[in-house]
């Protein structure tokens, strides 16, 4: 692990810049940095949900989805590192079909909310959407590790089912849309 910050202003990015983990810089405002940073966005955002009183194993589950987060900033900010494989993508579809067995199935669409929780998982999936809508951006103008928007794609529909799991956890339910003429 590299140095601990034991000063966390550094002055270094009041141009406009930012240093990468290779010491290289780039604008703030550059895909790469646009990823980074809704990527911790949506670390975050998972920081809420966790926040609320939420099942055991909803909350082993979304924990190690922020250790897995933090890899994939850290991944975007090493311009040749690797820090995300398949093995996570496969541990995000074995905790999304172990949720999703335990449901009922869906016939309609539903309306992000139903209880807290739900809707603060609704939001960390909609912000999960526009991470991986930010990779694909960044992805058109370099080569980056494949995993990483299939690690997005995946966790975006886990995000979907365990809000559905926290509804129901919550007491609440879910609310379905109708469509209205």
């Amino acid at each position: 692990m590299g140095n601990r910050l034991s000063k966390i202003y550094t002055r270094t990015g009041d141009d406009g810049s930012t240093g990468l983990s290779d010491g290289s810089r780039t604008p703030k405002d550059s895909p790469r940095m646009e990823a980074i940073g809704t990527v911790d966005e949506l670390n975050s955002t998972l920081g809420v949900v966790l926040a609320h009183a939420v099942p055991e194993p909803v909350a082993r589950c979304l924990l190690a989805v922020q250790h897995d987060l933090f890899d994939l900033g850290g991944e975007l900010s090493l311009p040749a590192g690797q820090l995300i494989g398949p093995d996570q993508c496969t541990r995000l579809e074995q905790d999304l079909d172990a949720f999703n067995n335990e449901l009922p199935a869906l016939r309609e669409f539903i309306l992000p909310g139903g209880t807290p929780a739900a809707a603060a998982c609704h939001l960390a999936r909609t912000v999960c959407r526009r991470a991986e809508r930010r990779i694909v951006t960044f992805a058109d103008g370099e080569e980056i590790n494949p995993n990483l928007q299939v690690y997005l794609n995946r966790l975006s529909d886990l995000l979907f089912v365990v809000a559905r799991v926290l509804a129901r956890a919550e007491g609440g339910s879910e609310i379905f849309w109708r469509h209205e003429r």
